[in-house]
């Protein structure tokens, strides 16, 4: 069966200023959920699920559903602080849903296929979806406990305005994943790549670490450990408004309890977000470059 492609998008982007997920940065005003949905498609993906949140719920099916009407099936499904087990009482300090692990949890109710997941607000290029949509496709059974990733090379995924927190990537001979450590503060500085630590002290590093970029590929066996860490994650947690339920802390558990494994695949593709107001200009020019090079049509 074909592969569905979750897109995170419930994000209110609070050091972009703005709505990024409807942000019009292509020739026609296309968003970049718009240039992620057109490689899926020729990827091979059958089915489209958007996260999102109750602010943007009519405004977005407005535009991605006169887009998408007749390309490919779409489902929707909303992000919500309260999306909690019933034995827990929302903390009225919390005012942001509580990560990505709980975004892909929100969606449960409607894959039941073999999945990517991807941010909204990230160019990820044609061939990290053609390598997903391939591994994807190509597993045994939807049971599966194999997972996989889309690994990056870390001088290709940076800002030119500013840090980054980026997840580098241990992974054994034959491209198991092994562990991820979320490193924060990762800048170019004086031509060199590193982060500054707690204490402030620079760390180099050589800009050729793999780097997970959030976009992977599951089975609905996936869910089923969301629903079990999640609790356990509340009860950790609950007190602490600002705690997230991430992927990768999801994923490290599962490796070394030996429940799953997940396979990166190394790539090429072309990458860039707008994490900043100031990367949507170079956003910009990098799709002008890869239309003028038909890698893309100036329409999709």
């Amino acid at each position: 069966m074909k592969p569905t492609l979750l897109i995170l998008a419930a994000g209110i982007g609070s050091r972009y200023g703005g709505i990024k997920q409807m942000d019009g940065i292509g020739p026609n005003n296309e968003t970049i959920i718009d240039y992620s949905i057109y490689d899926a498609i020729r990827s091979g993906y059958g089915k489209v699920v958007f996260v999102i949140n109750e602010k943007i719920e009519k405004d977005f099916k407005e535009i991605f559903e006169k887009k998408l009407s007749g390309k490919i099936k779409t489902d929707y499904v909303i992000q919500k602080t309260n999306n909690i087990p019933l034995e827990f009482k929302l903390n009225n300090e919390r005012q942001k849903p509580w990560g990505t692990a709980h975004a892909v949890l929100v969606a449960a109710s409607v894959i039941n296929e073999p999945f990517s997941v991807i941010n909204a607000d990230d160019f990820y290029g044609y061939e990290s979806f053609k390598l997903l949509a391939d591994y994807l496709s190509n597993i045994d059974s939807v049971d599966s406990n194999e997972y996989c990733m889309a690994g990056y090379q870390l001088n290709k995924v940076l800002s030119e305005n500013g840090s980054v927190s980026r997840g580098v990537c241990e992974f054994d001979k034959k491209d198991n994943l092994l562990d991820i450590k979320e490193i924060t503060n990762i800048e170019i500085k004086d031509s060199e790549i590193g982060y500054s630590d707690q204490s402030n002290n620079w760390n180099p590093l050589t800009g050729n670490e793999i780097i997970s970029m959030n976009f992977w590929g599951f089975t609905p066996t996936f869910f089923n450990f969301l629903k079990e860490y999640f609790v356990e994650f509340l009860e950790n947690n609950y007190n602490n408004p600002k705690a997230e339920f991430l992927i990768p802390e999801v994923i490290n558990n599962l490796l070394k309890t030996s429940q799953a494994s997940t396979k990166m695949i190394k790539t090429n593709a072309d990458w860039f977000g707008v994490t900043y107001k100031e990367d949507r200009n170079l956003a910009v020019e990098k799709l002008k470059k890869l239309i003028e090079i038909d890698k893309y049509p100036k329409s999709l």
